[in-house]
C-alpha cells in the first residue's frame, strides 16, 4: 500500500469514526409526587423532600427525574393520577405525610377516627425506607 492511499484510508475512517452508533443515555430514574395540595401551598415539604434527595445524592434533572401531580382537593382525580403515574413506570411514588391523611380520609370516610387517633399518637410521623 503506498504512502497516499494510507493516509486517504486513516483519513476517511477518522471521518466515518464520530458517525458510528452509540448506545443512547439510561434514562433517568423517575419518582413520582403525589400530593392533596398545589404547589404553592407545598413549598416547604417539596423543599425537604428535595433536601433529603440531595443527601441521598439525588439531584432533580441531573440524575433523577420527578413526575408531579396536584389533587388541589380534588380526590375523584387520584385513581387517574395514579393510574398516569404507573404507566409512566415510576420506580416509586412519593406522598407527603399530611396528604396521606386527607387522602385517606376522603377514600374511607369510616376511617377518619382511626387516622386522628394515629396523629395523636405519632404514628403518622414520616419515615425512611431503604
Amino acid at each position: 500500500m503506498k504512502r497516499r492511499e494510507f493516509i486517504t484510508l486513516l483519513g476517511g475512517a477518522a471521518v466515518a469514526w464520530p458517525a458510528a452508533p452509540r448506545a443512547e443515555p439510561a434514562p433517568l430514574p423517575l419518582i413520582g409526587y403525589l400530593s392533596a395540595r398545589t404547589a404553592e401551598d407545598s413549598g416547604e415539604v417539596l423543599a425537604e423532600f428535595r433536601r433529603g434527595l440531595a443527601e441521598s445524592g439525588f439531584v432533580e434533572g441531573h440524575n433523577v427525574a420527578i413526575e408531579y401531580r396536584w389533587l388541589v382537593g380534588r380526590y375523584d382525580l387520584l385513581p387517574e393520577f395514579i393510574g398516569d403515574l404507573v404507566r409512566r413506570q415510576v420506580s416509586v411514588i412519593v406522598i407527603p405525610s399530611g396528604s396521606t391523611s386527607a387522602l385517606a380520609q376522603s377514600s374511607y370516610p369510616d376511617n377518619s377516627h382511626r387516622l386522628q387517633h394515629r396523629k395523636r399518637s405519632g404514628r403518622d410521623r414520616p419515615r425512611r425506607i431503604s
